[in-house]
């Protein structure tokens, strides 16, 4: 029996034994949390040591709303835009893509991510300039647009009668009616779907997501419902026979809008469960899209965008009796519904919907999540909580945003832009908040970015030369519920909260070491924080 003695300033996010400064651990599981001495006398000689003197150790860290195997495929296989003074570099951004083509000339199709769009309106030609004679694709980098060149609009068959299918809206078109290579939502995510991954490129993928992950304090995150394009589960499961998976997955697997037969989706979710959930890939529930992304004017809202009168946005699921009866279904399954929802109507159709569900199953506690929730009414706040609802915020997009908030405000004007992404109203009202990083659909996945804005709502000021930049004070939070939004109430959100989130007797001795304590230490020092070390299973697994 392997057996490891961890010395340093230990936060358990338990709350019957909050701090120790000594932890024992037995094949891979807390065998011991408390004071120094006595750990040692139950290590015995024999045990391996970890002392981490001065630094703080924490419950490993959980992401409640990532893209794995796509934050890999940005980092290794494609062009990747986002890189420093490139935002909303046009000129830039094409010399990226040229470079990526010049050192991958065997390829048949080309794909950027990253892409950042500005007030330019550029077309197909802005592509077809560096690329005339192959397919290549230059995703947004929320992924819910993207910019095809000629040859890539030949590919996928895009042509007017495509463009009349979809509307307009999705499918942008020239004067002469043809197809001007802009593309959002559904036709956005067909396109993706349609460039082949392998199993073997996939798994290529998520290694490389995975030592990410690892190299940023995270020891579990939930998968947000790729599958649209990559092979995950099989991949996911080929690389745990091999025993290479060290960051554990908790997957939801993506249904289409309005599907035909709800009852056979969630069917389709349990039979690829049974078929690929292991220890370190678990498939936990479903995802849908309730809407896509404000600014790209298809954030489903309530009330009409101010500078598209008559028009409140896209309805990607927006059938009441379908979405019932997929999550009556999936609660008969033991499954939750995760769903993409920014604009307040979106919310407040899935609550609805939720509510009837619940009448039928009697269940308070499917846990199902809400995730990004960039505008949400009161009222529908205190239905989150009464409904069991787990909201998933991101704290990383509270700050006024030099350039994006501007851009917000033209859209749904100041008033409703200042109330956007509650966080304290939901733990006021009592629901179980958890915080997602969206990575890479947003370029940032860092642990003591997310406590810092959490507490501030604002950006350091070090990156804005003093520029104000804070939203919506009163809806800051406590450090302890910062804690808790990437530790304990993930594990809850996972149904893993007797395994992890926490360290305590018997559960997984997963741990995060920072050389700062984010409970009391000055906000500034906290947003410095330097990662020592993530541990998983009582195993090192990342050292800086």
């Amino acid at each position: 029996m392997k057996q490891t003695l961890v010395f340093g300033n230990i936060i358990t996010m338990d709350e019957k034994r909050p701090f120790a400064k000594a932890v024992l651990v037995k094949d891979g599981k807390f065998a011991y949390i408390g004071d120094a001495e006595t750990a040692k006398k139950l290590g015995g000689s024999d045990a391996e040591v970890l002392d981490y003197g001065e630094h703080f150790i924490y419950p490993g860290f959980l992401e409640a709303h990532a893209h794995g195997c796509f934050a890999g495929y940005r980092a290794v296989g494609q062009a990747n835009l986002v890189k420093a003074g490139t935002v909303t570099d046009y000129p830039k951004y094409r010399e990226i893509i040229k470079e990526f083509i010049a050192d991958n000339p065997q390829r048949e199709i080309y794909m950027a991510s990253g892409w950042i769009q500005n007030d330019e309106y550029v077309t197909r030609s802005y592509l077809d300039e560096i690329c005339p004679d192959k397919p290549l694709i230059m995703n947004s980098a929320d992924a819910h647009s993207c910019l095809l060149n000629t040859k890539a609009l030949e590919w996928a068959g895009i042509d007017a009668e495509y463009a009349k299918k979809y509307g307009y809206d999705l499918v942008h078109v020239d004067e002469k009616g043809e197809p001007d290579g802009n593309l959002c939502e559904n036709p956005a995510f067909e396109i993706i779907h349609k460039v082949p991954v392998t199993i073997g490129e996939a798994k290529v993928y998520i290694l490389a997501w995975q030592d990410y992950a690892l190299a940023h304090g995270i020891t579990a995150t939930a998968f947000a419902g790729d599958d649209l394009r990559f092979p995950e589960s099989p991949a996911y499961h080929e690389l745990e026979e091999e025993g290479k998976l060290k960051l554990r997955t908790y997957a939801n697997v993506i249904i289409p809008d309005n599907p035909e037969d709800p009852k056979a989706e969630i069917a389709r979710v349990a039979a690829e469960r049974a078929e690929y959930s292991k220890e370190y890939y678990r498939i936990i529930g479903a995802k849908v899209l309730l809407d896509g992304v404000v600014e790209a004017h298809t954030g489903w809202l309530l009330k009409d965008y101010i500078d598209e009168p008559g028009y409140h946005g896209a309805e990607r699921f927006n059938d009441h009796d379908k979405m019932v009866e997929l999550i009556v279904e999936a609660d008969r399954e033991g499954l939750s519904i995760h769903a993409h929802s920014v604009g307040d109507g979106a919310t407040h159709f899935m609550l609805d919907c939720i509510e009837d569900a619940e009448k039928i199953t009697g269940d308070m506690d499917q846990r199902n999540i809400l995730a990004h929730l960039q505008y949400v009414t009161d009222e529908d706040i205190r239905r989150v909580a009464a409904t069991g609802t787990i909201p998933a915020v991101p704290p990383l997009w509270s700050p006024k945003e030099p350039g994006v908030y501007e851009q917000e405000v033209s859209y749904v004007g100041r008033e409703l832009a200042d109330l956007a992404y509650p966080v304290r109203s939901f733990y006021d009202a009592g629901a179980n908040v958890v915080f997602h990083s969206d990575y890479p659909v947003s370029p940032v996945m860092d642990i003591t970015r997310s406590i810092y804005m959490a507490l501030t709502r604002a950006l350091p000021e070090k990156e804005t030369g003093g520029m104000a930049t804070q939203r919506n004070p009163a809806e800051t939070i406590t450090r302890e519920q910062a804690l808790r939004a990437m530790t304990i109430n993930v594990a809850r959100q996972f149904r893993q909260e007797h395994r992890m989130g926490s360290i305590e007797f018997g559960k997984l001795a997963n741990m995060t070491v920072y050389d700062s304590d984010f409970l009391h230490d000055d906000i500034e020092k906290v947003a410095r924080a330097r990662l020592i070390a993530t541990i998983v299973d009582g195993e090192v697994v990342y050292k800086a």
